[in-house]
Parts: C-alpha cells; structure tokens; sequence
C-alpha cells in the first residue's frame, strides 16, 4: 500500500477533535472513517473525497477533482483531488469537511 504520509498525518490532525474517526486500508491506500463511513482517504498523493451522489457533479467542477477510477468504471459519489487542490490547509479542510458532512448524514454503521 503505498499513500503520501504526510498527506495522511495532515488529515488525521484534522479529524483529530472528532468522534468515532478510525482509519482502515482499503482503495490501495488509507481511509478515514466517520461513525463507521469512509469520508475522505489518502492514495498514492491523491486524496479521496465522498461527497455523495447528490454532490458529485458539483465537486467534479472544483479545480483538481476527477472521478474516483479504479476499475474502468467511475465510483458515483467519490472523487479524487489532485495535490494541487489540497496544497494548502484551507483547501485541504475544506475537502474534509465535505467527506465528513456527507457522512454524517448517513446512519451511522
């Protein structure tokens, strides 16, 4: 499994002050769970975002964000972001909080 650390320990300091948040491997990298719901993650240098159905169009019209692909086909509701679009802390919150509203909307599991 490789994924950027560094990328990692910044998005577990964000989510630090929230509960229940665990980390699981899967996607061939590192996500963060939210009440039991992967809400953003880390591959390669990409974060991985879930921002839902609902919002998927929107989020694919931010700068840096495509489709999440790993098998040829488009995962609906998730998008990947470019380092460019995290690179600095606000644009990185601002994509965490977006995983992490989404997923509160769900029950948790």
């Amino acid at each position: 499994m490789v994924y950027d650390e560094n990328l990692a320990r910044r998005v577990r300091g964000m989510l630090a002050s929230r509960a229940p948040v665990t980390e699981k491997r899967m996607f061939g990298g590192l996500a963060f769970m939210v009440n039991g719901h992967m809400a953003v993650g880390v591959n390669a240098g990409d974060l991985m975002v879930r921002v839902g159905p609902n919002g998927h169009e929107e989020a694919l019209g931010r700068p840096h964000a495509r489709p999440m692909d790993f098998t040829g086909r488009p995962m609906k509701g998730f998008v990947f972001v470019g380092p460019p679009g995290y690179a600095d802390d606000e644009s990185l919150a601002g994509w965490v909080e977006r995983g992490v509203r989404f997923v509160t909307s769900l029950p948790p599991k």
